[in-house]
């Protein structure tokens, strides 16, 4: 058997991998029963499926012939690095960093960084877009968390309270 596509092969090892570094850290939690299912419980589920997907597509991704136009390229780590760097601000914005004394800025404020951090992954950035697409997804996370779902999370900053 040979690898007939360098991408599929190299894709489904990555969901093979994480996915069963999902479900294996998720372990820690408790899965629950039936009717009252713990908190567990989705990210096993999720792990062990993209485990599965991930072999799936790895054993798609071999064959006898070679299809010696599917090469993989170079990393794009400017993408890479802007988009891991986006959620870890949202995380650190939405959540604040007590050790530093940084209080919480709101999901508000959350959702403008990761916007426009994101859209600096892109050879095409426009400041203007991101702005538009940053209110867009304000509007529909506020509606769908705080008003649909009940989630107690911070809209604002938390700076003085």
């Amino acid at each position: 058997m040979k690898i007939k596509s360098q991408k599929d092969f190299l894709s489904g090892l990555m969901f093979v991998a994480i996915g069963s570094v999902f479900a294996v850290a998720a372990t820690h939690h408790e899965i629950g029963r039936g009717g009252n299912l713990g908190p567990g419980f989705f990210p096993i589920t999720l792990g062990i499926i993209l485990a599965i997907l991930g072999s799936v597509i790895t054993f798609k991704s071999l064959g006898p012939e070679v299809d010696e136009n599917e090469k993989i390229g170079a990393i794009a780590w400017r993408p890479l690095i802007f988009i891991i760097l986006a959620n870890l601000l949202f995380g650190v914005f939405l959540g604040g960093l007590p050790a530093i004394g940084l209080p919480s800025m709101g999901l508000v404020i959350s959702i403008f960084a990761l916007t426009i951090v994101a859209s600096y992954a892109s050879d095409e950035f426009n400041f203007k877009h991101s702005l538009v697409l940053a209110t867009i997804l304000c509007l529909i996370s506020y509606v769908a968390f705080i008003w649909l779902l009940k989630l107690r999370l911070p809209v604002w900053p938390a700076i003085g309270a």
